[in-house]
This record gives structure tokens, sequence and C-alpha cells, in this order.
């Protein structure tokens, strides 16, 4: 048996970090050869939401009345987990004044993702918002200069209004094309079996659907030059789900090899890509990694023969 080591000197730069190629010093000829992987030391580095795979964008409407404008909140491609999904709306509701500033000078804000760990659950809480016909509360204190993006305060009492298109739905778990209730005298709020609302006008959503906040949880090792009749494609040498947070090191030490033959015949090279689970190559941030892969002969003792 002997190792192949391949690290951050083998990627193809092609600024992906997904292929890595192993030349031999010369060619050599493989027959009845069996390769797995040894072991493996990478980083959580690959993104869950980026403008490629189209889940990176929401729609917040303020004001139910017409003409309403609807803004589109666009989220930097990056590695979210709900919390952080969480502060980026409110850094957005910031620039745009989409925020009432309370007496004790925290901020309120008009909607929030939490995690409901209970319901294995994405909860959207939307807020009643606060319009001039009615007097502000006077836990709310004041609302900064420039309030609502300069548009002033909302003209008739509702939620605001959040879309959640294809793709991002798959992150927060809710039906493709999600739409809250505005809960406006036009178009009152319908509680069902993953809403409801309290006295105070909060609409509080749950996923009807199980959360993917990482829809790529597992990276799929294709191995060029190994044909495995059983497995779609032929090329998955093996996978890799991470059990670190986003950024801490995944180290991983198969307990048992999991051998494949090599096809038969002469190499100068090997190339190992990295697939997501839709079997499309991700991009991986951090190019520091070292990939272990172990050559047997079919006759060593303990790997038996067939």
């Amino acid at each position: 048996m002997f190792i192949l080591v391949l690290n951050q000197n083998n990627i193809v730069q092609d600024g992906l970090n997904n292929k890595l190629v192993y030349k031999f010093p010369n060619s050599i000829k493989l027959t009845d050869k069996y390769i797995a992987v040894s072991s493996i030391s990478m980083f959580y580095s690959w993104f869950n939401i980026t403008q490629a795979q189209g889940n990176n964008i929401i729609y917040f409407q303020w004001d139910s009345s017409n003409p309403a404008t609807i803004y589109q909140i666009v989220i930097p491609d990056g590695l979210y987990e709900i919390s952080d999904l969480n502060h980026y709306f409110q850094f957005w509701m910031i620039s745009k004044g989409f925020y009432y500033e309370g007496v004790n000078g925290s901020n309120i804000y008009m909607f929030e993702l939490l995690i409901n760990a209970t319901r294995y659950s994405v909860q959207l809480n939307t807020y009643k918002n606060y319009w001039t016909g009615n007097p502000i509360p006077p836990a709310i204190g004041v609302t900064p200069v420039g309030f609502g993006d300069g548009t002033g305060y909302p003209t008739v009492e509702c939620n605001p209004i959040i879309t959640f298109p294809a793709n991002f739905n798959i992150i927060v778990g809710y039906a493709p094309g999600f739409v809250s209730s505005p809960n406006s005298i036009a178009t009152p709020f319908v509680p069902g079996p993953y809403s409801a609302i309290n006295g105070a006008g909060t609409i509080s959503y749950l996923s009807s659907l199980a959360p993917q906040v990482q829809p790529n949880n597992n990276i799929l090792f294709s191995l060029s030059n190994i044909n495995s009749p059983y497995s779609q494609p032929s090329s998955i040498i093996y996978s890799i789900n991470p059990s670190v947070l986003a950024g801490e090191q995944i180290t991983e030490v198969p307990p048992n090899f999991l051998w494949v033959k090599l096809v038969d015949g002469t190499y100068s090279q090997l190339t190992l890509t990295l697939f997501g689970n839709n079997l499309q190559p991700v991009i991986i941030q951090d190019p520091n990694m070292t990939i272990l892969l172990a050559i047997r002969d079919k006759e060593e003792s303990s790997f038996g023969s067939k």
C-alpha cells in the first residue's frame, strides 16, 4: 500500500478550489489496484447563500397601501446561520430607516427570523407598524431621521409583507413564493396550521418544510479513473458532512477504508473533484486542505482476494 498526498499545491488555479490534480513523477501502470480515502483535513468554508445559487434575495414591503414600494433585499454571498441572516436584515432595515428607536435606546425592527428548536423550524415574526393615524406608544419613543427610506410613516396600519422567493425558501423551510400577511383592514390575517397572531398584532409563522440552512451539507469526492457500477455518478469515492461550526477545521479519518477499484491502465495523474449535494462543483473558500489517498494491491492479505 502506498499513500498519495494532495494539498493546496495540487489545486487547479481557477478560483474555485474544488479540483485537485495529483501528477505521478512518471507514467505508471496500475492493474488490479484499489484506492480509498485515508484522511481529510480541510476547513468548513463553502457558502450556503450565493448569487450563483439564486438563493440570496428576499422581498420587503413596508406599507400595503397603493402604490406600495417593494424592496429587494440582496444578501451578500456568505456562510450564514439563521441568526446571521437576522442580523443582516436588521442592518438593512437600519440602512433604510425601517425601524423605531425605543426610549431605552434599543432598536425595534419590523420583522425577524429566529430558530424554533422545539418545532425544528425557522420562525418569522412580523410586527404591526405605527402610522400617522395612531399615536406612537410611549415604549416606542422616537423614530430615526429619514424614517422609511425617506417615505415617512406608513399610510395604513399593517404588518410588513415578507416574500421568500424560490431557492431562498429552501434555506428557511417555507413554501416557494411564501408571502406573509399585511394584516390590514383590506386584507386581514387568517391563521393557518403554521401561523398565529397575538393581541399586539404580531404574526408568527413557522416552517412548513424542514429548513435546509446549508443546501450543500455533504461534500462528495469524485475521483477520475474509477468506475463504480452501483453508484451514480460512478466516480464518487467518499462523502463528508461537516460536524463543526463555519470556518472551523474538519478532520476526518474513516474507521474503515472504502476501497474502490481503479480502472486498469497507465496513469500520469489522478483528479479529485469536490461536488455539492446537487452534484455540481462547489466553491471552497479556503484552499488550505490535505487529503490522503491510499492505493493497494488486490493481493494484499488484509484486503483479501476477489
